[in-house]
């Protein structure tokens, strides 16, 4: 058995025991003066230790408790990045309650959805999203939830956070003994195709993240790490709080929306080493005016959230002399690929690779027949749940919308993505399931078109879709938001055509460019191809009525 084997095992075992408390395990075994994050406000930063987050969470639970939270319930917030929604997500797991992250750009209506579906029995927020609280519980009838607000003043009605933080006795210090299987986090697809799906992830569910930090991001004792996803996603909850706080790594966590100036800073100033952020932070940090040129300590850059275009790589090699490693997961499962930062795991980057499946993981590629494809033959990408051992997804809170996720008897969880894999054991993804585009019998992925635009130096972002063609079915089309102080003209979106011709294929030209000041996207910042496709629909069938 390797090392990389061993600490897999080492991670199954201490948080899938039955004897596993969350409590213990995210706070109370690491020492009381270890910093656990840096938390980064307007007036500058401060440190935020384990013995400060145990204390205020042990009076946390005491008070959430005489509001009757206990086992089971459910426990959200409406939070930024801050001391509050850490110390609220170990109070909830002191009594054995779940967790029900909420991403602040939501608006009332996703709020509510979430409150009444994962039924939450105290939701705490600040003064800033407090009305989109209120204007939830208009939507829900019988909404039974409490509100308790951060930063609100003694002159000001309802439960003060601060009032539930006095400090209580020592020795009424819950820590409930979850047990591996045990829910601990109750969160919600995106939604981009219909309703959100809830997902109920057990405390077993943090060893493959755990993993992931330590085997793809590569985190080391002697870094500073920053994770500067949003904790409202999973990506942002899980890489930026929950394993941060479970391996003692620390993390940075920076209030307020994203700024590339503020970004800058942050990592310079804080000698930030191992950074990871989507691929739309690294293009606005690109395409950001006064970019610092030195000073910078950074050793690693990883990015996941959608696929990596070779332009942002051809930035960061040519600026820090680093290629930013590419990973890729899914809320039900976590992270399955990377382009691993590890040693020991670690390989020359292939342009556009999702990499290998993370230790612990066994991914596959399906024909439509279940059967797996041969080598180099795209497919449906799959994971084979009877050979992964951080599998834990089984199933939606609704049980009946898991039916399709499943092939093979259910031995194969399929991610919805369509890719092939390579001879050398990595894993290239070509598209989303429904982003694939069929134009005269050809399937045509976006990502590779996309890959080619993104490099052209007027190009800030692109999306490439189908739409509807009378003679070819459907044809390639190009949604192009430029950079600032470059326009849209005919000669471009000639230019943009050619490229494609010249730099992927022939067959696969946008038959049409359209130059737009944005692109649609969810709250986490993926580009909603869909939003595009549909619009394009309607344009056509209205086009088409005599």
């Amino acid at each position: 058995m390797t090392s990389v084997d061993q600490r897999v095992a080492r991670l199954l075992e201490e948080f899938g025991s039955p004897r596993a408390s969350a409590a213990w395990l995210f706070c109370d075994r690491h020492p009381p003066d270890a910093v656990a994050f840096t938390i980064g406000t307007d007036d500058g930063f401060r440190d935020l230790t384990y013995g400060q987050l145990r204390q205020d969470s042990i009076a946390l639970a005491a008070s959430f408790r005489a509001l009757g939270v206990g086992p089971g319930d459910r426990v959200a917030s409406l939070l930024g990045k801050g001391v509050e929604i850490v110390t609220t997500m170990l109070a909830a797991w002191r009594l054995g309650a779940v967790y029900v992250p909420l991403f602040t750009a939501f608006a009332p209506k996703a709020i509510s959805y979430r409150l009444e579906h994962a039924d939450v029995k105290v939701v705490v927020t600040n003064l800033e999203q407090l009305p989109k609280i209120a204007a939830s519980a208009e939507l829900v009838p019988d909404a039974s939830w409490t509100t308790v607000t951060v930063g609100a003043s003694e002159h000001e009605s309802g439960l003060r956070f601060a009032d539930l933080i006095q400090h209580v006795n020592g020795h009424d210090a819950p820590r409930y003994v979850q047990g591996g299987d045990a829910p601990i986090v109750h969160m919600f697809t995106s939604g981009t195709t219909g309703n959100p799906k809830g997902v109920i992830h057990p405390l077993r569910h943090v060893a493959g993240w755990v993993g992931y930090l330590e085997f793809a991001l590569g985190v080391t004792p002697d870094d500073r790490y920053w994770c500067a996803a949003d904790p409202g996603w999973a990506y942002g909850l899980y890489a930026g709080i929950i394993a941060p706080l479970a391996s003692a790594s620390g993390n940075i966590l920076q209030s307020g929306g994203f700024r590339a100036e503020s970004t800058w800073a942050v990592i310079r100033d804080l000698g930030v080493t191992n950074f990871s952020a989507a691929p739309t932070v690294y293009r606005a940090l690109k395409n950001a005016e006064d970019t610092p040129e030195s000073g910078f300590q950074l050793k690693r850059l990883s990015s996941a959230g959608e696929p990596l275009t070779p332009d942002i790589n051809h930035w960061t090699l040519a600026k820090f002399g680093l290629a930013v490693h590419d990973h890729y997961g899914q809320t039900e499962v976590g992270m399955i690929f990377a382009n691993h930062h590890h040693p020991d795991l670690a390989r020359e980057i292939s342009e556009g690779s999702m990499g290998q499946p993370l230790p612990g993981w066994t991914a596959v590629v399906l024909g439509d027949d279940d059967n797996i494809v041969p080598d180099g033959t795209v497919g449906r990408i799959a994971i084979d749940s009877a050979e992964s051992l951080m599998m834990t997804f089984r199933g939606y809170q609704d049980p009946t919308q898991a039916a399709s996720r499943f092939a093979g008897d259910g031995r194969y969880y399929l991610l919805g993505d369509l890719g092939k894999h390579e001879a050398n054991g990595d894993f290239r993804f070509s598209s989303r399931d429904d982003d694939v585009i069929i134009m005269a019998g050809y399937r045509i992925g976006p990502f590779e078109i996309e890959s080619v635009i993104s490099q052209l130096p007027q190009v800030a972002e692109c999306a490439v879709v189908a739409a509807p063609d009378e003679i070819r079915g459907e044809v390639v089309e190009a949604f192009i938001v430029l950079r600032p102080g470059e326009f849209g003209s005919d000669a471009l979106a000639s230019e943009i055509q050619g490229a494609i011709k010249n730099g992927y294929s022939a067959h696969a030209y946008p038959r049409a460019v359209h130059f737009v000041e944005s692109l649609p996207k969810t709250p986490s910042g993926k580009v909603q191809r869909f939003v595009l496709r549909e619009q394009r629909k309607a344009e056509f069938a209205a086009k088409e009525k005599p």
